[in-house]
């Protein structure tokens, strides 16, 4: 973990001279944070990281002589360190983006595109490079893939049992791992996970692709029951709404809510007013505060709640603000978070 008393040293690895101007001022710009070099290639970063000792890395996916993804698994094996991944939002580069989430990435932004996404990335990348030096990489969980295991049907639930799940920084590997301890008809599960456009759809994509459950990104108006798992779509927040018996998603604009959307107090708020009793609230790791609130009105609903613990978490900023708050009713590791909520589902019954 990083020392507080000092700068965040950043190295900025990307061919693009013009991004690496971007990513550079906007560090320049913040006291406690340090540039302390850029490379155009992953040949010269390697020489940097071991001549800089950086805390951070911000890694582009397309470069010469050598992908982003590819240094980042021999980086992940021989010097692991927290990386941001920033891509083009090129159907390939998302598809590499999100894989390299899974190979001990803790973070993935969007490359700017014109003015407006330039203030918009600032602002992003400044919080997640804070989040990021002080994080802790589960690279020996990440660098192999999850097989699901053979896991029981749910003989018990009530068809009214919802479970919601809320994630930041490094959330989409812990979601994988609670997802994989699931059996093939597990109760309506509603996600929101803190992640760009178009890469919350490759996200869920992959999801759909490894597990016996359908695992979608949201739209409008789709349904939540028993057996598929909606993504909350980057940018958009999403809302659970309830109609006699059925449970359907609301997926719309709006303001951020503690500096995120989708916002996971957002979607938790919501759970509490249309599932009460009937829900399940769980809390993965995150920076910031986001899901501490939701997940207090949750219990207060009557829910049951889960907070990822500290030992487990990537980051411990998300499930530490419910702890503070009292919002969790269990706080438990990681491995542990997927037989808790099928047993609270299965009393639900």
């Amino acid at each position: 973990m990083l020392n507080s008393a000092r700068k965040i040293k950043v190295l900025v690895v990307d061919d693009s001279a013009i991004v690496r101007k971007i990513l550079s001022d906007a560090i320049a710009a913040e006291s406690d944070l340090e540039l302390v070099g850029t490379a155009p290639d992953p040949f010269i970063a390697r020489d940097k990281i071991l001549a800089l000792q950086p805390d951070v890395l911000t890694l582009d996916i397309e470069m010469p002589r050598m992908d982003g993804l590819t240094f980042l698994k021999k980086l992940m094996q021989y010097h692991p360190m927290p990386v941001i991944v920033i891509s083009s939002l090129g159907h390939a580069s998302c598809q590499a983006a999100v894989e390299a989430l899974r190979y001990g990435a803790v973070e993935v932004l969007a490359k700017p595109q014109g003015p407006y996404s330039v203030g918009e990335l600032r602002a992003s990348l400044i919080a997640k490079l804070r989040a990021a030096a002080r994080s802790r990489p589960l690279v020996h969980k990440i660098a192999s893939p999850i097989v699901p295991p053979a896991v029981e049907p749910l003989n018990r639930c009530h068809p009214s049992t919802v479970i919601a799940i809320g994630a930041s920084t490094g959330g989409t590997q812990a979601i994988r791992e609670v997802l994989a301890g699931l059996p093939p008809n597990p109760p309506g599960i509603v996600v929101t996970q803190h992640i760009p456009p178009v890469f919350s759809t490759e996200f869920a994509k992959h999801l759909n692709e490894i597990f016996p459950f359908e695992v979608k990104e949201a739209s409008q108006g789709d349904e939540v029951f028993p057996g598929r798992v909606l993504i909350a779509p980057g940018n958009f927040h999403m809302l659970l709404r309830r109609e006699g018996y059925r449970y359907w998603v609301q997926v719309q604009d709006g303001p951020q809510v503690c500096y995120q959307r989708p916002s996971v107090d957002v979607l938790f708020s919501s759970v509490a007013d249309s599932a009460a009793k009937h829900a399940i609230g769980v809390l993965l790791t995150g920076m910031g505060a986001d899901g501490g609130q939701g997940l207090l009105r949750i219990k207060r609903a009557g829910g049951n709640t889960i907070a990822q613990d500290e030992q487990s978490s990537v980051v411990y900023g998300m499930p530490r603000e419910a702890a503070r708050l009292g919002a969790a009713d269990q706080i438990l590791p990681l491995h542990s978070i997927a037989k808790s909520m099928l047993d609270l589902a299965a009393r639900m019954a």
